[in-house]
């Protein structure tokens, strides 16, 4: 049941309202009244209601100004505003505080009734979206299922697979391989990824398709990669397909490509995963978004069988910032081209594909140049000239890159530096407390980028600043004692703990340290 103030100065509209309304009928219930903002405001404190419902006019504090300060403190709590037809314009600037709900006075029960409807739909809406949002990051916080992955990982990227494979998967996961028809779905998010949309993506998937049709899931690179039982009702498998890919863009405003491949064993998860990659390959072709088969790509120009342009794996060399891996990769592929002996119009073809694909991840500014530069890249006649060109604006953009990564991770731990000096004496200060509440970051991540940059593990660095700290505030203070120094520094009451780390970083105790310290001063 949602909790309803009701705010008027007038006992009679109080009263009236107060009785023709059903709230339970709404799944509401009228928790309360006020004579006027001030009293309104001090029952918002109190008792949190989910809904106000208050008149525009009112001595004291307002209609407005009550919306205005509870918007600041509770931004939760929904407002339907009642106003005289003189009014409205003046109710109306309540809208930038989120109001979205107004009824011209006299009102009636239907109108009311209405509004609260739609009120508590909205609620009911905001319920939903936070319990997903806090499902997910319960889910976040766990271990996620290593072994399953990497399983899954396995059968896609290795030539191999043994009997002595296929008997303990069968024990470990408790799924019987034999006679199981399989395929594979792949799920590009479009646009910059993070490792958020990739975990969203996998527990959409999970929820809306379940088991025993989802067996396994795995993330390669930038994608979600699903092993699903052969589904033989193709319009439900779409259907869940579509419901994932909305569920998806309704929380991040994010479409996504979807690779659907054919029916195999289990054992031939290399090659649907290879179908797969084909079709995504067609992205360029096809547009972003959407499901796209083998079906699909069927009557598009055949290419080599062994020749398989990862797309993926190329931008992520570029966007890492690594030229040395970058130029092998571009080797690599150029070399599968030539002993593959493509027709020259055909090695064009991959070769723009190959360009576009690189200059995607450049900056904005330049990305008007690199596509005029398309032209010449299209006019060279020779293989040579080709790979020259394309090398050199890939070199171009992972230096670019190289570039704002090393900028970027030098400005997150200059963060980290000054929360540490503004924190060395909150005992909550540690590694993880400053990547989840501080920067909402992965700690192990941000642990490694710290020793990097800085030389030393976090934890070192702040013991070494805090018995810094404690031997300048023993020079500066003669009779402080050791159970302050402990309190100011982030050690809580636990001076004994204290004084062993100080013996360990100075050779000698804080009590000690101060003698030592006098004497010689003296």
């Amino acid at each position: 049941m949602y909790k309803v103030l009701l705010v008027d100065d007038e006992r009679i509209i109080l009263d009236g309202i107060s009785r023709m309304v059903d709230w339970s009928a709404y799944r509401t219930e009228l928790a309360g009244t006020a004579r006027n903002g001030l009293e309104a405001y001090e029952r918002i404190v109190e008792e949190t209601p989910d809904i106000v419902i208050s008149d525009i006019k009112m001595p004291g504090m307002d209609g407005l100004e009550l919306v205005a300060k509870t918007h600041a403190s509770n931004p939760h709590i929904k407002f339907l505003i009642l106003s005289g037809f003189g009014e409205f314009n003046y109710a109306s600037q309540a809208m930038q505080y989120g109001v979205k709900h107004y009824l011209l006075k006299p009102t009636n029960q239907t109108k009311i009734a209405g509004a609260l409807a739609e009120i508590v739909e909205e609620l009911d809406r905001n319920e939903r979206r936070e319990a997903f949002v806090s499902r997910m990051k319960e889910r976040l916080d766990k271990a996620l299922p290593h072994v399953k992955e990497q399983v899954l990982k396995e059968f896609v990227t290795n030539k191999t697979y043994g009997r002595r494979d296929r008997e303990i998967i069968q024990d470990l996961f408790g799924i019987s391989l034999d006679n199981l028809k399989v395929r594979l779905l792949v799920f590009q998010p479009e646009g910059a990824v993070e490792y958020e949309h990739l975990f969203a993506l996998t527990n959409i998937a999970e929820d809306i398709m379940g088991k025993p049709l989802l067996l396994l899931s795995t993330t390669i690179g930038e994608r979600v990669l699903l092993l699903i039982r052969d589904e033989s009702d193709e319009d439900a498998l779409y259907g869940m397909i579509g419901k994932i890919r909305e569920t998806f863009f309704q929380f991040y405003k994010t479409d996504t490509t979807i690779a659907l491949s054919g029916f195999g064993d289990i054992a031939e998860a290399r090659r649907l995963y290879r179908e797969t990659l084909e079709c995504l390959n067609h992205r360029f072709y096809l547009g972003e978004g959407g499901l796209i088969t083998k079906q699909d790509i069927a009557d598009q120009p055949k290419t080599a069988a062994d020749f398989i342009f990862d797309e993926e794996r190329l931008v992520l060399l570029v966007k890492s910032g690594r030229a040395d891996d970058v130029s092998k990769e571009l080797d690599d592929l150029f070399e599968a081209m030539t002993g593959i002996r493509f027709p020259s119009e055909m090695i064009k073809s991959h070769v723009i594909t190959m360009y576009m694909a690189i200059i995607r991840q450049g900056s904005s500014q330049h990305l008007h140049s690199y596509l005029k530069d398309l032209a010449k890249l299209i006019g060279l006649d020779t293989f040579p000239l080709m790979k020259e060109f394309v090398t050199s604006a890939a070199m171009e953009i992972t230096a670019y890159h190289y570039e704002t990564n090393r900028n970027k991770h030098s400005a997150i731990i200059g963060k980290v530096l000054d929360i540490i000096r503004d924190n060395l004496g909150n005992p909550m200060l540690s590694l993880h407390w400053v990547a989840r509440e501080m920067l909402y970051m992965n700690a192990d991540y941000l642990g490694k980028l710290f020793k990097k940059e800085v030389g030393d593990k976090f934890s070192n660095h702040v013991t070494k600043l805090r018995m810094e700290k404690a031997i300048e505030l023993i020079g500066e203070m003669d009779d402080v004692k050791v159970f302050e120094l402990a309190g100011m520094l982030g050690f809580g009451d636990n001076p004994q703990y204290f004084s062993q780390v100080f013996k360990k970083y100075t050779g000698c105790t804080p009590t000690e340290y101060k003698k030592t310290s006098s004497y010689d001063e003296s």
